[in-house]
């Protein structure tokens, strides 16, 4: 408008006439110029902003290759990386979308990824942070307002700030667990590495997709449906007259037996058997074709699974007697051992069958070890593992009592193996007097013919079959096993002693357990009521009203072997006297089965002092599943079971423990020929 009026007060001082059309002419020319300049900027600022932007998404391009590189960098090792390049001409151009999408083997694992996330999200963090401060730093220079609004601006900013400073410094938390996360697993696989077996490395390929198969007897148990099925349509045959197809079915049958062989996984097949098993398919289509009958496959099928049941029952119980009878026995080793000392032994003159320090045997201030047994070499283990784990040898005494068989083996072996300082002594069952039919009751109950047919009559049908079997053994003949209850008359002269079965091993200094108060208790001893088959209700009768009304079916039973005795109080509550009652009244065995367990339970019921279980660790004679840091941490461990570890049948696992206290390289377990 300025202009416009400069224009028209020149025209009025010049001419009026003229002026009109000049004006229209100027004003024409500047509306031409002025949409030329606007149209020629208007290119310009879109040129500059073109090239900002591609200026931009270059450098947004080069930051992401950045990312992704420095991401495969933390995913993978150097040698990895040199492996995946070298398989592009396979697996095509590779990036890190395809390793997302799991286009490779399932072997890849992506712990990385998540880190290199958080990598980006953490450099996002900081350009905020960045472009926070200098916000904060234009306030304060005064390139912003300092107003109200600008107050609040910085209010915010300042808390967005410790918002994105708490959200770094979580994320740094959490790559850093990551981190210590990864380290550790690679640690333990390396571990694991270096335990597997290196003939099953070759099967292993982490570049392939698929797996192992987890059914590696499928082929096995496919041979042994097809030979089940086939038995059945051979039987189907023959009753329909097939006999062709029966033979068919024979001939078949008798490959896949053959080729089947024993063999529990498919490694152990043959490469012939995948033509075994099509040729029996196609001749058991036929049968189906021929002879299926829905009722009579399934009546067969039946007899065949009862004929399998019976024949399963009768091994079962045939194992049981072998068991049983391997248990009996004596190894060959150990009785040549007992037959050569026993020679010795009587060889020696009357003054050289003594052992020193004989005036220890009664002297009650010193730790007394009770000790009956028939086994010379599972009696020196006894011996000697409690010795080389006491503090003081000397202050430990150990009473032996065997029969006369091995009499002079046990004590030759000791003169020859003197057990250090400790004192030690032999004794003979067969000549404690007093022992005898008139006063004991088992050795009255042996002698009757009810006894003897049981023991001696294995042969006869019994009601329980097979489970009297372990009832049968040796032991529960021998007074050696019953002598437990008559401890007080054994040495009058003690008040406390030890009672250690044969089979244990001691692998702790034992003289704690004289100081452990047994609370007016007659018996200290490990419960086993942690398992339900050592409650009373699985030792006694509790349908005769003799049990059921004096004792409690769910209470706690404990084991023998390890057994601390209190033999003043034993004497005061007259143990042995209650002993024999029960013992008279179990005549007909209706109250319990032969054993000691049994009557121990009875005749110590409510005077038995619980200890602790780390004491006396059971089960290493039938359990394969003793926890090994309850074994290592024992003061002593049982070989109770079936499975002692001087038989072969013992578990090898566990006969290291025993095994470690022998001396194989002496020279009567070198001629015996013993062997670890």
């Amino acid at each position: 408008m300025a202009l416009k009026r400069g224009l028209s007060s020149v025209g009025v001082q010049r001419s009026r006439s003229s002026g009109s059309r000049l004006r229209i002419v100027i004003l024409f020319f500047f509306s031409i110029v002025t949409l030329l300049v606007f149209f020629v900027g208007q290119g310009l600022y879109i040129s500059d902003e073109d090239s900002v932007q591609s200026g931009f998404g270059k450098q947004n391009v080069d930051w992401r290759e950045r990312l992704a590189s420095q991401s495969i960098k933390n995913l993978f090792t150097k040698e990895v990386i040199d492996v995946v390049s070298t398989s592009t001409a396979d697996l095509g151009p590779l990036s890190l979308d395809s390793f997302r999408k799991g286009n490779l083997s399932t072997s890849w694992n992506f712990i990385g990824v998540e880190s290199s996330v958080a990598d980006k999200a953490t450099s996002q963090s900081n350009q905020k942070a960045t472009d926070l401060k200098q916000e904060m730093s234009q306030v304060k220079e005064g390139k912003l307002p300092n107003d109200d609004h600008s107050h609040d601006m910085l209010t915010n900013t300042l808390r967005r700030q410790l918002r994105d400073n708490r959200r770094e410094k979580h994320v740094a938390g959490l790559v850093q667990k990551d981190d210590e996360a990864t380290v550790k697993l690679e640690n333990a696989a390396i571990e694991r590495s270096k335990a597997v077996d290196s003939a099953v490395l070759g099967k292993y390929n982490m570049w392939r997709k698929e797996i192992d198969n987890e059914n590696s007897d499928s082929t096995v148990r496919l041979m042994s449906d097809q030979i089940i099925v086939a038995k059945v349509y051979i039987i189907i045959a023959s009753m329909k007259n097939k006999l062709d197809l029966q033979k068919e079915l024979q001939i078949r049958l008798k490959e896949s037996q053959h080729a089947l062989g024993e063999s529990t996984t498919d490694a152990d097949l043959p490469h012939s058997a995948s033509d075994k098993i099509k040729a029996m398919e196609k001749v058991l289509a036929k049968a189906r074709e021929q002879l299926y009958d829905c009722k009579l496959m399934l009546g067969k099928l039946r007899a065949m699974l009862q004929a399998s049941v019976e024949q399963v029952m009768s091994l079962k119980k045939d194992s049981m007697f072998l068991s049983q009878l391997a248990a009996k026995t004596v190894p060959n080793a150990i009785h040549c051992l007992s037959m050569r000392l026993t020679i010795e032994y009587y060889l020696l003159p009357a003054e050289k069958r003594k052992f020193p320090r004989s005036e220890n045997l009664e002297n009650p201030n010193l730790y007394h070890y009770a000790l009956f047994s028939d086994n010379v070499l599972a009696a020196s283990v006894v011996v000697n593992s409690t010795i080389m784990n006491a503090k003081d040898p000397s202050k430990h005494v150990f009473h032996l009592v065997t029969d006369k068989l091995n009499f002079g083996a046990m004590n030759m072996w000791f003169l020859l193996n003197p057990p250090g300082k400790a004192t030690i002594n032999v004794e003979n069952v067969d000549e404690f007097k007093w022992l005898n039919s008139s006063y004991c009751p088992v050795l009255r109950q042996l002698e009757t013919a009810a006894m003897k047919e049981y023991y001696f009559k294995a042969d006869q049908p019994t009601n329980s079959g097979s489970s009297n079997l372990k009832y049968r053994n040796p032991k529960y003949l021998s007074m050696l096993n019953h002598l437990r209850f008559y401890l007080p008359l054994v040495y009058p002269k003690l008040d406390k002693i030890l009672f250690l079965d044969d089979d244990i091993v001691v692998q702790k200094d034992l003289t704690g357990l004289w100081s452990v108060d047994l609370h007016g208790k007659v018996n200290g001893a490990v419960e086993t009521c942690g398992e339900s088959f050592h409650r009373f209700d699985k030792y006694l009768n509790f349908s005769n009203p003799h049990i059921s009304q004096n004792f409690d079916p769910n209470a706690c039973g404990w084991a023998y072997g390890m057994n601390m005795f209190d033999l003043k109080v034993w004497r005061k509550k007259d143990i042995t006297g209650i002993y024999h009652k029960w013992q008279n009244m179990n005549e007909d065995r209706a109250l319990w089965k032969l054993g000691t367990l049994p009557p121990g339970l009875i005749t110590f019921y409510g005077l038995t002092h619980p200890l602790q279980k780390s004491w006396h660790v059971l089960g290493l004679g039938y359990n394969p599943n003793v926890d090994k840091k309850e074994i290592e941490s024992a003061a002593v461990i049982h070989y109770n079971g079936n499975m002692k570890p001087w038989l072969e049948l013992a578990m090898t696992k566990y006969r290291s423990y025993w095994t470690k206290y022998i001396k194989y390289d002496h020279p009567y377990l070198h001629s015996c020929k013993f062997s670890e």
